[in-house]
């Protein structure tokens, strides 16, 4: 098993809802699926056991989730295959789906049981002719780049009052930023809310500088506590942070100055409080989902480490998965955002360059991350992995942020 989130934002760069993007198996190992073996299985909705496995809380923070469904799936007892309350369930419809008399019943049936429903990869020559599905959607995903949007809305705003327009593949910020201004979608989808800065026009504010100057004291061998600890004394939010954190892990909660904090922490704790702390408070002003990015990013490589070969090093390359968007959240090219950290070479070469022992874990995030399941599928092979090896690090990192993110 393969699956990933992909966020849906809403005008305001909040997460509205994710997309599950998931394959079942790995193609170049099986070839046979290519041919009549995809249908091995096919009356499953891949999602509803990853959704059922993982809890839509975990998964979603208890939003919305789009899951694909084919011509096959939308006949099975679906009830039999999710626990999972139907009306957090978007079942989106793939080009298998036709506007005949079968199809249209079945959803009818479904919304019914008020399971909600969305459709994609219809181009403006298709919408007369599936009017009698489009008036049983509450989503239509629409490439922004092959439709005149304002003639979109009226069309749909006089026969479809009820469904939400989504914008997808929107690529870039200025991209974003025009179509939410526009204010005629509802929703918006794409790699635009990470992607990576090339030419710095911002000055890093001064509340920034002062962490990761933070960031750069505990990033060293064998640093001074003390010295973090002072730097850590100039943030009321921090100080607060770090001795809720250790009065919850003491017994008799006795802990009042950072110093004492910082000694009952140790070197190694210190060092991984301070970089998932100060990650969240540098991505404060960003989407919440660059925080999310990051921080699972870093779990991510942490946990492929040792399918890698490189268990020694999981702390290293929990570091290049944090840093992994810190050009997106210090609005600078990844070159001069480095510049201001101070990290292994081993690291930003990975970053950099795509080079070096790391490298690998890297490419194999990214591609998964983005659903690129045939280059994911490449490099499993290339690397010898077990794509359940794979998948269980993803489905780790997500319970891991989830409870991060949890902590009081």
């Amino acid at each position: 098993m393969l699956a990933t989130l992909m966020p849906l934002f809403d005008e305001n760069m909040k997460v509205h809802s994710y997309s599950v993007f998931a394959q079942k198996q790995n193609y170049l190992r099986n070839p046979t699926y290519f041919g009549i073996g995809r249908l091995d299985g096919a009356s499953n909705v891949v999602g509803f056991d990853i959704v059922d496995s993982i809890g839509i809380e975990t998964l979603s923070g208890d939003r919305e989730v789009f899951l694909e469904i084919n011509n096959i799936s939308i006949f099975s007892d679906l009830d039999l295959q999710t626990t999972t309350p139907h009306d957090k369930l978007i079942l989106l419809m793939d080009p298998s789906i036709t506007p005949q008399e079968q199809y249209i019943e079945r959803i009818k049936v479904l919304k019914g049981k008020k399971y909600k429903f969305a459709i994609r990869n219809l181009n403006v020559a298709d919408f007369e002719s599936y009017s009698n599905i489009l008036t049983l959607m509450d989503y239509v995903f629409l490439d922004h780049h092959k439709i005149v949007i304002e003639k979109a809305r009226k069309y749909f705003d006089i026969k479809f009052p009820n469904v939400k327009l989504v914008a997808v593949n929107i690529d870039s910020q200025e991209d974003f930023d025009k179509l939410q201004k526009s204010g005629q979608y509802d929703l918006y989808e794409g790699d635009f809310f990470r992607m990576p800065i090339l030419k710095g026009e911002k000055e890093v504010a001064p509340l920034k500088v002062n962490y990761i100057e933070l960031m750069n004291v505990v990033n060293i061998p064998n640093y001074d506590l003390d010295k973090a600890a002072d730097v850590i004394e100039r943030d009321a939010a921090l100080v607060i942070s770090l001795l809720t954190m250790v009065n919850k892990m003491t017994v008799n909660a006795g802990v009042k100055t950072v110093r004492h904090a910082a000694a009952m922490l140790g070197q190694k704790e210190m060092r991984k409080w301070i970089n998932t702390a100060i990650t969240k408070e540098l991505c404060a002003d960003k989407p919440n989902e660059i925080t999310r990015v990051s921080m699972q990013n870093a779990k991510f490589a942490q946990n492929l480490a040792e399918a890698y070969g490189l268990k020694i090093f999981e702390q290293e390359l929990f570091l290049m998965g944090l840093f992994s968007v810190i050009d997106v959240i210090l609005d600078k090219p990844m070159s001069e955002a480095l510049e201001m950290i101070k990290l292994s070479d081993d690291i930003k070469n990975a970053l950099l360059k795509g080079e070096g022992k790391y490298a690998p874990v890297l490419e194999m995030i990214n591609k998964y991350e983005q659903a690129s399941w045939q280059e994911v599928s490449r490099l499993l092979v290339l690397q010898n992995l077990d794509m359940e090896v794979v998948y269980d690090a993803y489905v780790n990192s997500l319970k891991w942020y989830k409870d991060l993110i949890n902590e009081k």
